[in-house]
């Protein structure tokens, strides 16, 4: 009886242990109550359907009307100057009614993956920050790019800081 309760148990316990994710960033701290991990599906707003015929890198989105948003290493995370350009952009759009394709970017750190889901992270982010300006759910898009293309060459501080961004593309 006590073998049978005991294999049950240990059974149970790894089997809890095996269902935990470890959330490690690639600085290796693990994502906690306090980190910047985005757990779960993305952040609380559905999103909507894909507009045809559009996608960032098409001919019929400006990609320059507005100034990216940029941040920390391995952050998902704005700063106030930040959310600042945030709202300025959001009273733009709302007023034009335009809409808006988020591309998240990355440094050149991290693997190709991590990255692609970390530029994810970010665009869902600020699509949430713009949703919460009073901007229409189902005139934001989102999508990744991760490492590449990269707003700047080389491997300094100074040049990963330009590519740890979101871009804003205007469907014309």
């Amino acid at each position: 009886m006590k073998i049978a309760y005991l294999l049950t148990l240990s059974a149970a316990l790894f089997l809890t242990a095996c269902s935990s994710t470890d959330h490690r960033g690639r600085d290796g701290a693990a994502g906690g109550p306090d980190s910047d991990y985005v757990t779960g599906s993305p952040l609380g707003t559905p999103l909507p359907e894909r507009q045809e015929g559009s996608s960032f890198l098409s001919s019929n989105v400006d990609r320059a009307k507005y100034s990216p948003v940029y941040f920390g290493f391995d952050s998902t995370s704005l700063g106030s100057s930040e959310k600042a350009k945030l709202h300025a952009i959001a009273e733009s759009a709302k007023s034009e009614g335009s809409t808006l394709i988020l591309a998240g970017f990355t440094d050149e750190r991290g693997t190709p993956e991590y990255n692609r889901g970390l530029g994810e992270r970010r665009a869902l982010t600020v699509r949430e920050d713009l949703i919460a300006l009073g901007m229409s759910p189902g005139k934001l898009q989102t999508v990744s790019f991760g490492e590449e293309m990269p707003a700047a060459g080389g491997s300094s501080e100074s040049t990963w800081a330009k590519n740890r961004r979101v871009e804003f593309g205007v469907v014309r």
